[in-house]
């Protein structure tokens, strides 16, 4: 339980060795779409998936949580674990919660990676997202549907709606400028959420970056081709590193 409204962040700490992978869900989910993608980094990797509060088994909160205080939530937990740098990885939503975890705690986070990120403009609505979003979802395969659709109905629409309001008026394009750390921009050839010419307006306002498309897939990218996912992240990482030292 952090903060003075005692909110409740899960961890799901695979433990092991290697560098600390951080895997942050979206709006509505859980760490649970993250389980094949944990299961692919975890021989290289300690991987540490959060279910924030209101999501997953977490209560929900008296009100709504903005982008930057489940930021702030996510770096006191990482200080409780005694994590002192990780490789933030955020999906949906949790690009932003990843992103902006990078801004405000620098010390942290060695590489950003997000996964088909929100929110372009060209849906700057609740509704517009939802049904984008609703759209997407027809064409997921079903066993990646049974684990989204089982997170919403436990989220339930009222705690959905209230936290769409909040990545909505998060602006990751302008936030996104002050980044500092190594960034990937991950999709789906297919995603309608995460478009290609909105995921490049990223890459060019963080002045740099690497853009990686995954063909054939939709924006649940990180449950329907973990393997390339992970390779992905971890390439990411080790290339990162080389051009640092």
């Amino acid at each position: 339980m952090l903060g003075p409204d005692g909110l409740v962040v899960d961890v799901h700490d695979g433990g092991g060795d290697g560098p600390v992978v951080l895997l942050l869900h979206g709006v509505g989910l859980s760490h649970r779409p993250y389980r094949r993608l944990a299961a692919h980094l975890a021989p290289d990797a300690r991987v540490v998936a959060l279910d924030l509060p209101g999501f997953g088994a977490t209560p929900k909160p008296w009100r709504s949580v903005p982008v930057e205080e489940y930021a702030g939530l996510v770096g006191q937990v990482l200080d409780l674990l005694g994590i002192a740098s990780c490789v933030a990885v955020g999906h949906s939503m949790g690009a932003q919660f990843a992103l902006e975890l990078a801004l405000q705690r620098a010390d942290l986070v060695s590489h950003v990676v997000l996964v088909g990120p929100v929110t372009d403009s060209a849906h700057p609505t609740a509704l517009r997202q939802t049904l984008v979003l609703a759209r997407d979802s027809m064409l997921e395969p079903l066993p990646t549907n049974a684990v989204v659709f089982t997170d919403y109905v436990r989220t339930g629409p009222r705690w959905y709606f209230t936290e769409v309001a909040a990545m909505l008026a998060y602006p990751t394009h302008e936030r996104i400028v002050g980044l500092a750390a190594p960034l990937l921009v991950l999709r789906g050839s297919n995603d309608p959420i995460a478009t290609e010419e909105w995921c490049s307006r990223l890459i060019a306002a963080a002045h740099g970056g690497t853009l990686r498309t995954v063909p054939g897939h939709r924006h649940v990218v990180v449950h329907t081709a973990p393997g390339e996912v992970a390779r992905e992240i971890l390439a990411h990482a080790r290339t990162s590193e080389a051009a640092a030292s």
